[in-house]
């Protein structure tokens, strides 16, 4: 390695772990010194040790550093002829002055208290030199007053870990052993395509072209939502009668013009947007978050064109959430964030206490609201459900937007208005559903404690069909937050 290379990075010629010894040899031509820190349960330490790094016999441009570390996280960086270097190949953290260090957690840590940040306000950490103190700070987010804040050298180092996995596993790791995937064709009329999402028990379904020979789009229960508005709109130019024979293209058509959206761009050159069964999990996570869209189809072409695609399966956050818990499960000290509980977590949609300045309200619905304000809600918001509480904010049911397909079935929007109809009878047309997914078979409606661990958050919400998990008060049930899918994975992957 040329001097040149040495003074612009510092990388791992070779890292090591035996039990708690950690031994990292780096390429210098130099002798440097290994600067470890330790952060403690009680309070945060100055650079606790000093390791001269000797060269390895044969290679006298590589020096070696051995120590041993009790379980626990901690912060190291190198010093060469007087400089400050980071390791940046590995987890980093960096401090208010923008001053880097590197993380690193030793395998047999999983202790709650070594991650918490202290709440002492004397409690200093020094960086670089004794000019650099940095206090333990966080962005209040979800944190409530008195709340233990974990530190963010446990995000950090969790984030890593997490990216390591999701670039190391692919759209593959998605696909179930066995199962089915359903398309619709965009020439079936809009009535008909939403009872069979309604019969099938699935909200979304891709939208195939036979005349194109490709996927073009998505047919969602937004598509149903803002059809059923177009009907309670007075002069809409879409009847009852024509909702009969009124196809998918040309409703996606309509849509485009009214609402200045594409979907998958039925009757333009962009394409829609998908996933192959090569692409990382990172990659495809990102993509739906970027979008903002619930699914992703994983389709696979052998030629290079596109062209004869295949439909794999629909990639969810909540399968890339469900992967990430079944890894982690079973070594959750390699994830330090999992056994914290979700207050100490700056994550999700907190109800404001009184007086905050800047506190937006969560959204929510009590029984009586009608079916029109609560679609309208739901587009406005932007969300994919919304809790419905009592007159005490204690927690009911859950409201969201696939419950609209329950209206499909046997015409029942065609002899109800949206505006004369509640909520309550709104989800009791579902009772009856014979979907693999029924309304009220206890999956939709997921609850918590603010004092849960992230880890039980996250399988809640790994589940089929649950895209948001309401946190409660202990007793009273009284809605305290909300934490949602695009929560999570805006926390693991920033």
């Amino acid at each position: 390695i040329s001097k040149e290379e040495q003074n612009c990075t510092c990388s791992p010629f070779r890292k090591t772990h035996k039990g708690n010894l950690f031994s990292v040899d780096y390429c210098f031509l130099n002798p440097m010194m290994l600067f470890f820190m330790h952060r403690n349960s009680q309070f945060c330490r100055r650079w606790s040790e000093h390791l001269p790094m000797s060269p390895v016999e044969g290679c006298p441009t590589v020096f070696q550093a051995i120590c041993s570390l009790p379980p626990g996280i901690y912060q190291y960086k190198f010093n060469v002829d007087g400089q400050w270097r980071h390791d940046e190949g590995q987890p980093t953290i960096t401090g208010e002055y923008g001053v880097v260090n590197t993380l690193y957690l030793t395998r047999e840590f999983d202790h709650i208290n070594t991650v918490l940040s202290p709440t002492t306000p004397g409690s200093r950490m020094d960086v670089d030199n004794d000019s650099f103190q940095r206090m333990g700070s966080l962005s209040d987010g979800a944190l409530q007053e008195g709340s233990p804040r974990i530190s963010e050298s446990a995000i950090q180092i969790s984030r890593c870990r997490v990216a390591e996995y999701l670039n190391a596993h692919t759209g593959y790791d998605l696909l179930p052993d066995s199962g089915k995937v359903i398309a619709l064709d965009i020439n079936l009329p809009v009535k008909q395509s939403f009872h069979i999402l309604h019969e099938q028990g699935i909200p979304v379904a891709p939208l195939w072209d036979s005349f194109r020979g490709q996927f073009v789009g998505l047919l969602s229960p937004l598509d149903f939502i803002l059809i059923l508005r177009e009907l309670e709109t007075h002069g809409s130019n879409l009847t009852e009668e024509q909702l009969e024979t009124h196809t998918i293209s040309a409703w996606k058509e309509a849509k485009r013009q009214t609402y200045g959206r594409n979907d998958g761009q039925l009757r333009s050159n962009q394409h829609l947007v998908h996933a192959t069964p090569y692409e990382s999990l990172r990659g495809i996570a990102m993509k739906i978050l970027e979008t903002g869209i619930s699914t992703v189809p994983i389709i696979y072409s052998s030629s290079t064109d596109g062209s004869f695609p295949q439909l794999l399966h629909l990639a969810s956050l909540s399968g890339i959430l469900k992967c990430i818990c079944r890894y982690f499960k079973n070594s959750t000290g390699s994830l330090p964030i999992l056994n914290q509980p979700v207050c100490s977590i700056p994550l999700g949609t907190w109800v404001p206490k009184i007086g905050e300045p800047n506190g937006h309200p969560l959204a929510m619905l009590r029984p009586n609201t009608s079916l029109s304000s609560a679609l309208n809600l739901l587009v406005q918001a932007g969300v994919s459900s919304i809790p419905i509480v009592d007159d005490n904010d204690s927690l009911i049911d859950t409201y969201s937007r696939s419950d609209i397909t329950a209206l499909a079935k046997d015409k029942v929007y065609t002899h109800i208005r949206l505006d004369e109809m509640t909520i309550h009878q709104a989800l009791q047309l579902g009772q009856d559903a014979n979907s693999p997914f029924g309304l009220f078979n206890g999956q939709r409606c997921q609850m918590c404690l603010r004092s849960d661990p992230l880890l039980k958050v996250m399988e809640r919400l790994a589940n089929p069909g649950v895209r948001r998990v309401f946190i409660v008060e202990a007793g009273s049930k009284r809605v305290e937050g909300v934490i949602s899918l695009s929560d999570i994975f805006k926390l693991l992957l920033s």
